[in-house]
């Protein structure tokens, strides 16, 4: 069953009410979902509070939504504090936008991720260095690999440093309209041409979101 944890609503960028993405999501054979809006500092308690209302809803269907956060264009030095902020807030999953090469992300937000063991995912982060590939390693911070167009280029980059390091990796949508969500056999496509072999790509898509929402929710 497929599980994504980074997407959006309406509660930011995304086309969607949170509800609606839920639905969508089920239909297609989802069985675990996280909201993760565009958040800075100003608008964190909002967007948790807001999108817990549906997340709750969603029960009904058997889809177990998660309500979460992407801290996005926060100065590096100070992310800890919004991720902190975020935590005491309520937020279950916490993804930091990282320095995808089709943004002007501030340099230093991938170390600043993966430095803090709060964080569940680094989401598109572009040139990473081995280092901070190491860092999110010994941090337990899941890489992303993308579907997302926009962000996709550094798929190959990301998954080659993680294989080598033996970084966790995840397979996400950052789903904003109903057309980016996934299924399964899709994500495990996306992960093959990232160059993961078939168990890793399984272990990424079918294995570790799973290890992440027992972690939050144990």
């Amino acid at each position: 069953m497929r599980v994504d944890l980074h997407t959006h609503t309406l509660l930011s960028d995304g086309e969607l009410l949170p509800m609606e993405l839920a639905r969508r999501a089920f239909v297609l054979g989802h069985k675990a979902l996280a909201f993760t809006d565009h958040v800075a500092l100003s608008t964190l308690e909002r967007v948790i509070n807001e999108s817990r209302l549906d997340a709750e809803l969603a029960d009904a269907w058997g889809l177990q939504v998660l309500v979460g956060v992407e801290i996005t264009h926060v100065p590096a030095s100070k992310m800890d504090m919004v991720v902190s902020r975020a935590r005491k807030l309520g937020a279950e999953i916490v993804v930091i936008h990282g320095e995808t090469i089709s943004e002007p992300v501030e340099k230093g937000t991938n170390r600043a991720a993966v430095l803090n063991p709060e964080v569940d995912i680094l989401a598109h982060p572009g040139f990473i260095t081995e280092e901070e590939v190491e860092m999110a390693k010994r941090n337990d911070v899941y890489l992303e690999i993308t579907s997302r167009a926009s962000h996709c280029k550094t798929n190959g980059h990301v998954a080659a440093l993680a294989r080598k390091v033996g970084a966790k990796m995840v397979v996400n949508s950052d789903a904003h309209a109903p057309s980016d969500l996934i299924d399964s056999g899709t994500a495990l496509s996306i992960a093959t041409a990232a160059g993961l072999s078939k168990a890793e790509a399984e272990r990424a898509v079918l294995v570790n979101p799973y290890e992440i929402i027992k972690k939050r929710r144990s």
